[in-house]
């Protein structure tokens, strides 16, 4: 990978490989999960120290059948179920299936049809292509096996007692003076123990990584199945190689999405909205026949039915937006509630702030929040109109129906249907003359 980062901790798709593959193995309900680490192994303890997980160390790197013996006085369940931490998609109905096979016959692997299967360990079967008999390394390939398309993709589910047995047989006898796991289907061959086989339809799903432009290729091919799956769902992606999916993005009907949008997180677009191009959207929810404009970031905040935001609007965090909002260009909202009909619509920061229905904020207003210690709230009710240029020294509470002058600055509670500003007086200052260049 050309990093200073361990292969499994890089990120695909904004979580490390490792991760990816450890929640896929949950989602099985396994007894234990147990990673086989060697370099940088303090570096990918620490990350994962809060998840229920059973490491092992591999000090010395002599193959993957090497790596699983360091694993065997952990392995206490019937089957064991062998992953690798470089394959990010691997999906847990295939390994559903690969378990079930396995219980019935003892062993089971996931192979794969390649196009082109140079560098991959060929699956070499009986003369009447039906029965699994070894596998066999690229590098240990004669000239017919090396016309084998059937590849072994090394994701494969042992009874635990005979995997144990046979790793003890195995050596280091090869090209690569390693010890292949891949040389226990020989010996369950020799014990007449039947080597199921479970096919593998989507690539990707059973991909490795060992190089930046693989790991580039192979999230860029998972954006668009993504973008392809919404597409069928009838979405309208303007352009599905411009999209990028990096959490579980949901749309409901007549939803269209411009060029540049980013989603991560758990992302819900209701229907008749419509996403304009590069908007980053993180947890969120957009509600009914809402427009997001282009150039918004939106992080973890609700948005209502009928809003339209931006462009160059940013929705921060416990942010929730009701119906029949405007939002407009470089507004900033943190931790806010805005009520139905009203409008923030120019250069304004609203912080830590509860607004009411039909409320109007003039540009280049702020709600001061921070004292430099503390947070604090602002309330503004129903039916206020804000002038422009106007700081809110919070706590301050604006009442309904009040109006404040432009350029004040307020730091004290406004009454009800009153105007209230705050300004210096006014000066002309007759005879000057206005600076000249020298």
């Amino acid at each position: 990978m050309k990093s200073s980062k361990p292969k499994v901790m890089q990120e695909f798709v904004g979580q490390p490989f490792l991760q990816r593959v450890i929640n896929t193995a949950i989602e099985l309900d396994p007894n234990k999960i147990i990673p086989i680490i060697g370099y940088k192994a303090d570096e990918i303890k620490n990350y994962f120290s809060n998840q229920q997980l059973d490491f092992v160390i591999q000090k010395e790197q002599l193959g993957t059948g090497h790596a699983v013996m360091q694993a065997i006085n952990e392995i206490t369940s019937q089957l064991t179920l062998i992953l690798y931490g470089d394959v990010p998609l691997i999906n847990h109905e295939i390994l559903l299936r690969l378990i079930d096979a396995s219980k019935k016959t003892g062993i089971g692997l996931v192979t794969f049809d390649k196009t082109n299967p140079t560098g991959f360990g060929r699956i070499v079967r009986d003369d009447n292509k039906q029965k699994i008999i070894k596998i066999v390394e690229e590098k240990d390939c004669d000239h017919e096996q090396k016309k084998i398309n059937e590849i072994n993709t090394g994701i494969m589910c042992v009874q635990s007692d005979h995997l144990k047995k046979w790793l003890a047989q195995l050596d280091n006898n090869n090209a690569q003076k390693e010890y292949y796991l891949t040389d226990i289907i020989e010996f369950a061959n020799k014990d007449k123990v039947e080597v199921a086989g479970i096919k593998a339809e989507i690539e990707t799903s059973i991909q490795g990584i060992n190089s930046m432009e693989e790991l580039i290729l192979l999230e860029r091919m998972y954006m668009q199945e993504k973008a392809e799956q919404l597409i069928n769902q009838g979405v309208k992606i303007i352009d599905p190689n411009r999209i990028d999916i990096r959490g579980t993005l949901t749309c409901e009907e007549n939803v269209t999405i411009d060029v540049g949008c980013i989603f991560e997180g758990n992302v819900l677009v209701k229907k008749n909205s419509k996403i304009g191009p590069y908007n980053i959207i993180n947890a969120s929810q957009i509600g009914e026949n809402t427009n997001l404009n282009a150039f918004n970031h939106i992080d973890d905040a609700l948005i209502g039915d009928n809003c339209n935001i931006g462009p160059y609007a940013r929705i921060r965090p416990a942010t929730t937006l009701k119906n029949n909002i405007n939002i407009g260009n470089f507004v900033e909202i943190k931790k806010s509630s805005i009520d139905d009909h009203s409008k923030i619509n120019h250069l304004s920061y609203v912080g830590d702030t509860k607004i009411g229905k039909e409320v109007n904020i003039g540009a280049g207003t702020i709600t001061c929040n921070y004292d430099g210690a503390n947070k604090h709230q602002t309330i503004i009710e129903d039916n206020v109109f804000i002038g422009s240029d106007t700081q809110l020294i919070a706590p301050v509470l604006i009442k309904k129906g009040a109006t404040i002058g432009a350029g004040s600055t307020i730091t004290e509670d406004a009454p009800e249907n009153k105007l209230t500003l705050s300004r210096v007086e006014q000066k002309n200052i007759d005879n000057w003359v206005r600076p000249k260049k020298k």
